[in-house]
């Protein structure tokens, strides 16, 4: 994920866009996402928003007089990226995005195993735990020629069939002329469905070499006798089962990475940085802050070179306000180590700032301050990917490297965490900025009002009874609460 921490614009950020598939995301002045968009080639297409104004559709040269920063996410493929769109679109569900708006979902194929008879039948969400899903897939029309297909090649049913109960214990799958037609005995035993249900979802899993073998070399011998009809449909089908069965990864609230070695660069990383043993256990700190206001850090925590999201930690900046990434860092990292400390818990193999010199050495100051022994610490300067040593040592290692890699991926990591946490913030603020706008209603108040309800959008559902038990806020003033929220939607 791309990460600048320099003052870039977005056109020079856009610029050094790589040529790869990708997710961007366009924001406005308050770091607020506004577009989420899809790329084959990231650099080609996020080029193209900047030009002249005349140049644009009207709608997307509007768009463009907010934005204020970029930022993008590369994927392995076209497919990926279609998938990371859809979460992302629906997660901050920006003004100017009007597909995926709604609340449906991508396709998936679920399978009724609480039936004696499972069928298999397409659905856009998870709504009972009885039942096994498949997917997402993206590709719908792929998905159903696939199921299509399925039925004759395991024998399974869809959802519109209506299976019947015979007397002496076997089930009738059809009751029409695809009872002739299926290759398969119409008349199963519960057993002997089952099978057909389990091979079905090992296609479904991904196990598909037998079959999609089969296809291609049925297309090409048609294609060799010169039966070009027959081909084409061989064709169609490979390709509905190649897409169907595409393993494409799941996006929850970031960007996953591919698996890697990753002890190699574990390894490769105490080399680089003449440590005693791989750095098993990683710790890395970012701050975030807009124009010094909201000022935030987070703190990610790594094991064995993988994501342990259960010790990720985030932190509000407490002891000052203001625009000083130094104190702050100083202010974390003394947080942060003062309680393993006090915990007798054990410090990391290995903690990264995402800076440079100044912020490690702010770092290395907490330490001193609260006189512990610090870890090994670098940081890692965006500027030619740069480690800083807390002496001021620098050591650039080749872009390829796999250690650099997993320092990159650390960082930025930590910085997407941050990131969602400052927007988080600046999200709730506005919405409880709402309060500020009312008439006869002062700040005490009104930090009352937040204080007993925890969110503007639980007073919102409390009645004016259950708002005049707050001190100072009279029956008259509550019933005119309600009334203002219900007035600003």
């Amino acid at each position: 994920m791309q990460t600048d921490r320099e003052e870039l614009s977005p056109k020079a950020k856009a610029r050094r866009a790589p040529r790869t598939p990708g997710v961007y995301l366009m924001k406005d002045a308050a770091g607020l996402v506004v577009y989420v968009g899809k790329a084959k080639d990231l650099r080609r297409r996020l080029d193209s928003y900047f030009v002249t104004a005349s140049r644009l559709a009207p709608k997307v040269a509007a768009m463009m007089e907010r934005v204020r920063d970029l930022e993008w996410h590369e994927v392995r493929t076209e497919t990926e990226a279609l998938l990371l769109e859809g979460k992302l679109i629906k997660r901050w569900r920006p003004k100017w995005n009007i597909l995926f708006r709604d609340d449906k979902q991508f396709p998936q194929i679920r399978v009724d195993l609480a039936d004696p008879i499972p069928r298999f039948r397409i659905v856009r969400a998870r709504t009972t735990e009885s039942c096994r899903y498949f997917g997402p897939f993206p590709h719908q029309q792929a998905v159903r020629r696939t199921l299509t297909e399925m039925r004759k090649q395991f024998g399974i049913i869809l959802a519109e069939a209506s299976p019947s109960l015979l007397p002496d214990g076997r089930w009738r799958l059809f009751d029409d002329a695809r009872a002739e037609i299926q290759k398969f005995p119409n008349e199963v035993t519960v057993e002997e469905y089952a099978e057909r249900v389990r091979l079905a979802c090992e296609f479904l899993e991904g196990k598909v070499q037998d079959w999609t073998t089969q296809v291609e070399a049925d297309m090409r011998k048609a294609a060799e006798e010169r039966d070009y009809e027959t081909a084409a449909k061989m064709r169609d089908l490979l390709d509905a089962l190649t897409r169907t069965s595409e393993k494409s990864r799941r996006f929850l609230r970031d960007n996953p990475l591919p698996r890697r070695d990753e002890s190699s660069a574990l390894t490769e990383l105490a080399a680089h940085l003449e440590l005693v043993g791989p750095p098993n256990t990683i710790e890395c700190f970012d701050i975030s802050h807009i124009s010094g206001t909201l000022a935030v850090a987070s703190m990610v925590r790594f094991v064995d070179g993988r994501a342990e999201k259960n010790g990720y930690r985030r932190f509000k900046i407490k002891t000052f306000e203001g625009n000083d990434d130094f104190r702050s860092m100083q202010e974390v990292v003394g947080r942060r180590y003062t309680r393993l400390h006090e915990e007798h818990r054990a410090f990391p193999e290995l903690v990264i700032i995402d800076g440079g010199l100044g912020q490690v050495g702010a770092a290395l100051a907490a330490f001193k301050e609260h006189d512990l022994a610090p870890p090994p610490l670098i940081g890692l300067a965006k500027r030619e990917e740069t480690i800083v040593f807390p002496d001021g040592r620098e050591l650039k290692l080749p872009r390829h490297d796999v250690g650099l890699a997993l320092l990159m991926r650390v960082r930025d990591e930590a910085h997407r965490f941050a990131n969602d946490f400052n927007a988080d913030l600046r999200s709730r603020k506005l919405r409880e900025s709402i309060l500020d706008e009312m008439p006869g209603l002062g700040p005490k108040r009104r930090d009352a009002l937040l204080e007993a309800f925890g969110s503007i959008q639980k007073l919102r559902k409390a009645t004016a009874e259950e708002i005049t038990t707050v001190s100072g806020v009279s029956v008259k003033l509550a019933a005119d609460i309600v009334e203002y929220l219900a007035k600003r939607v």
